[in-house]
């Protein structure tokens, strides 16, 4: 039994790394590969190339920048985009994620992607998945000039989107980007408990959570949305 209200959900938005795709692979870039080249670079052992850029992304987490690949690029004078190519086939899907798109699809609810990744990187997963066959919207806060964290985010988004917060479900492994999402009024939250298939599970006590969107398919297409509702 699904701890989610279907039928009180019209809309869905949709986190991308980590929520659709296995955050596997940034992982990987953002704390091996890219520390790596610097250290190659730079003759720094790896362990300071390390401490030295995990201290440059103390310093903008949460914000734009931090999901910029201009600004890593410009910081760094590295190829972002080269260098992210050189681990894409470490880019997937996580295995229930088209048959909850799919779900949400024939059940009638409007679907939306809303991710931090800058327009290149967004692009990047499209060209390694089958995403861009499931969901026909799709938004990069880079749009707006903020990310998630913010609530200015959310504003301009509901501008766009023009969803009822009432009765709309908001999925991120994300906790702050989920705490923002509640202060804004999004009354229906999700996390993720495996957001990288190498780790170890996570234990998810603010927020319900779930391992396997497959557990919902059945409720969601049980539940078509009523048009006019919303």
């Amino acid at each position: 039994m699904s701890f989610l209200p279907w039928n009180e959900i019209d809309t869905v938005l949709l986190d991308m790394d980590g929520t659709l795709l296995d955050l596997h692979y940034d992982n990987v870039f953002w704390m091996n590969t890219l520390p790596e080249k610097l250290a190659a670079r730079s003759g720094q052992t790896l362990a300071q190339s390390k401490a030295a850029l995990f201290a440059r992304y103390e310093k903008v987490m949460g914000t734009i920048d931090w999901y910029c690949l201009d600004y890593w690029a410009e910081q760094l004078d590295i190829d972002i985009m080269a260098a992210k190519r050189e681990d894409q086939h470490l880019i997937r899907m996580r295995d229930d994620t088209i048959p909850f798109l799919d779900a949400l699809n024939v059940s009638g609810r409007e679907v939306v992607l809303v991710t931090n990744a800058h327009p290149e990187a967004l692009a990047l997963k499209l060209e390694n998945t089958e995403l861009g066959n499931h969901i026909s919207q799709m938004i990069s806060t880079h749009e707006f000039g903020v990310p998630k964290e913010y609530q200015s985010l959310w504003q301009q988004l509901h501008q766009r989107v023009s969803f009822n917060p009432s009765r709309t479900l908001f999925v991120d492994d994300n906790l702050p980007i989920l705490n923002a999402a509640q202060t804004f009024g999004i009354k229906h939250l999700l996390s993720i408990i495996n957001p990288d298939s190498q780790k170890e599970d996570r234990t998810i006590t603010d927020f319900p959570a779930t391992a396997d969107y497959r557990d919902f398919t059945n409720e969601i297409l049980a539940t078509p949305v009523q048009k006019g509702k919303q």
